[in-house]
């Protein structure tokens, strides 16, 4: 199953838990067990998997991203802004998908770990996209039901 969804993100860098909406589109897909790739197709956004309990680590990831990559006026390309070049860097350091297990019609992630869609040059209308595959014997088991 393919899915997407698309938001408008806040100004400036922000870490944006996504992980509610990318589990309705896993509960939708009813995949029980499987993978969930999620791909964000942007090149100052990134996806990462961490903590959203505590709002001061979005801070803190943020905080050091900005001292490996400070946004300055000496980046050879600046087709934008300074902050649209060291968002390239941050989407390349950070990463534009990630594969999770799906187990149980449910991601399988930790208690304390959820999806983060990393804004690093906003406000900007931004899409996230889903692939939901079933296990490869999950779907003979399903065609092997629907034979009979």
């Amino acid at each position: 199953m393919l899915a997407s969804f698309d938001f408008l993100s806040p100004p400036g860098e922000n870490l944006i838990n996504i992980t509610s909406q990318v589990r309705e589109y896993v509960k939708k897909s009813k995949v029980k067990e499987g993978i969930c790739l999620v791909f964000v197709p942007h090149t100052t956004a990134a996806i990462t998997l961490n903590s959203a309990i505590d709002p001061s680590t979005s801070f803190d990831i943020l905080n050091e991203l900005g001292h490996l990559v400070p946004k300055r006026v000496d980046f050879k390309h600046q087709y934008d802004t300074p902050a649209d070049a060291a968002g390239h860097i941050k989407s390349t350091l950070i990463g534009a998908s990630l594969a999770l297990i799906v187990s149980n019609g449910d991601l399988l992630i930790g208690n304390s770990q959820s999806l983060l869609f990393c804004e690093f040059d906003g406000p900007r209308s931004r899409n996230v996209f889903l692939r939901i595959m079933p296990d490869m014997d999950q779907d003979i088991n399903h065609a092997e039901k629907n034979n009979h």
